[in-house]
């Protein structure tokens, strides 16, 4: 009633008129007492997007604090005189002396099916240009994982549409399946076709850019548009420009948006792209905040910092809805060092890894995968009965012909039987490879490594793999589609259907020009001619 009034017109105020006793009276009745009590500190120190602030003695660890530009800072370091506070935002705008207001909030994140399709910052502030997000769901970004009594095994396949992968270190979903090699190798352009080959799927997809050159994600955003993946995708982006804490933070955020799908009893693939970056943006905090620095310089709970996330992917159990969060987190090499810190930490943490090998990717056979060190912890587990059945020793027959290809190169004289081994080999090796962003369907895969594990491509020359794998794939859709079907709906192989396989491809072999009538003298491929 008194902040209306000016100090004159309360002097010259009329107490015993009615209408000033009404209006006292009417303020009196309808007064009702809100009493906002926070903690309010000041800014001793602001730079390299820290802050130390005085005064906030009862702040917890993790706590949300404000700042009088509207920038949100998070409670990093609890010292004895002060608080060390990382800033999510542009940190130019806070000086010395600002005054520093505590929320009483842990940092949370916009989450829901309204994220789909979007761009946001770790924040959950979109950065598409297609306004605000229309969700009022918010989960805390960080929480701790899921108990050992809440989950499941792995027992789902998750398929990516790479046919070296399906079929030697296959992935199910809740699994954590590490993408790790130089810079350059094809390490995002897998976690992509696995995104884009989700389409007929049920799995929501969440593709998180650490550190990432701003015009890479953006190349990253049209392809996934172009295959129609960003109607079920959301892009978590912390450029390379964005401040340190963005970086730190943007795998939880995006984990958080996860969480949300797989708690209501969905699936959910997570690619990290990539893990160092964050790790180096956590050292850089760590070192800014005097935290005593390990080795590489690396803080002493780096490898908390990760598997703490990576622990967070699960498959729940069917009492708990059996959601789950597929990880693919990315790690970049310093060439070819497996053996570095973070590396080491990450391999520890996850359920295997796929290595890429530079040498095998400049030499043109993508992707790049290594299948001696490549592994999943899952195995059999995460694929399907018929791929089992024709992969189940792809990987050690492969093994097998690196060595046999080494010895050849002595220039020694083989007989018949290893020269037909090798000759096997060089064809399975073109028929692995694969072109980026051309996942195929699982059912296509099978029929494809049925063919070339059975010797049925050991007389088409192997420039001539890739055309003879398309025209197949295309006659097995258009003219056995019985017999695909049957494939399709039985996910397995028995006797019949692998005399029905057989049966369509010596019918294809009689309509495909230039496969068994070319003569296997012509046919076969010299081992220099071929790049392996």
């Amino acid at each position: 009633f008194f902040k209306q009034k000016t100090a004159y017109e309360i002097y010259q105020c009329d107490w015993s008129s009615d209408v000033c006793s009404s209006d006292l009276q009417k303020e009196i009745e309808h007064y009702g007492a809100q009493i906002d009590v926070r903690e309010v500190g000041r800014v001793l120190e602001v730079g390299d997007g820290i802050a130390q602030v005085y005064g906030l003695s009862s702040v917890m660890a993790g706590e949300m604090v404000e700042f009088p530009s509207g920038v949100i800072g998070l409670a990093f370091n609890l010292e004895e005189n002060s608080v060390g506070i990382i800033i999510l935002g542009d940190y130019l705008g806070i000086n010395e002396g600002d005054e520093v207001r505590s929320t009483g909030k842990l940092l949370s994140v916009q989450v829901g099916d309204a994220m789909l399709g979007r761009v946001v910052d770790p924040l959950g502030n979109p950065l598409d240009g297609k306004g605000p997000i229309a969700s009022n769901k918010r989960r805390n970004v960080e929480v701790i994982a899921t108990g050992v009594s809440e989950r499941q095994p792995v027992c789902e396949p998750l398929q990516t549409g790479i046919k070296a992968i399906d079929a030697m270190t296959p992935v199910g979903r809740g699994q954590r399946e590490l993408i790790i090699g130089d810079r350059k190798t094809g390490k995002t352009a897998i976690a992509i076709d696995a995104i884009i080959n989700q389409k007929t799927s049920d799995v929501k997809c969440f593709y998180v850019a650490v550190g990432q050159k701003e015009s890479t994600v953006a190349g990253v955003i049209e392809k996934l548009q172009e295959s129609g993946a960003m109607d079920y995708t959301t892009v978590v982006v912390a450029g390379a420009s964005a401040p340190a804490p963005l970086q730190y933070i943007a795998p939880y955020s995006g984990t958080a948006m996860a969480e949300e799908i797989m708690f209501n009893g969905g699936h959910a693939l997570v690619v990290y792209d990539d893990l160092s970056k964050q790790a180096v943006a956590y050292r850089e905090l760590s070192l800014l905040m005097r935290r005593p620095p390990g080795r590489e310089a690396f803080p002493g709970d780096v490898f908390y910092c990760h598997s703490r996330l990576l622990e967070r992917s699960a498959k729940l159990s069917d009492e708990l809805g059996g959601g789950s969060i597929t990880s693919l987190p990315i790690i970049e090499t310093l060439e070819g060092e497996v053996s570095a810190y973070i590396p080491t930490n990450v391999i520890s943490i996850t359920d295997g890894q796929i290595y890429l090998q530079p040498e095998l990717f400049f030499a043109g056979i993508k992707p790049a995968m290594n299948a001696g060190i490549s592994v999943s912890r899952v195995g059999g587990a995460a694929q399907i009965k018929a791929m089992k059945k024709v992969a189940g020793g792809l990987r050690l027959d492969l093994a097998a012909f690196r060595e046999l290809e080494a010895f050849a190169q002595m220039g020694t004289e083989l007989d018949p039987e290893t020269q037909g081994r090798l000759d096997r080999g060089y064809r399975m090796v073109e028929l692995l490879k694969q072109g980026q962003y051309v996942p195929l369907d699982v059912v296509d895969e099978v029929l494809v490594i049925y063919a070339g594990t059975r010797g049925h491509l050991d007389k088409v020359p192997v420039d001539k793999v890739h055309d003879w794998e398309a025209k197949f794939i295309t006659f097995m859709q258009d003219q056995k589609s019985e017999v695909r079907g049957e494939l399709e709906e039985k996910m397995d192989l028995d006797d019949e259907l692998a005399e029905k396989i057989d049966a369509s491809i010596a019918e294809f072999h009689s309509q495909y020009g230039g496969s068994s009538d070319s003569g296997s003298a012509q046919a076969v491929a010299e081992p220099e001619a071929v790049a392996v």
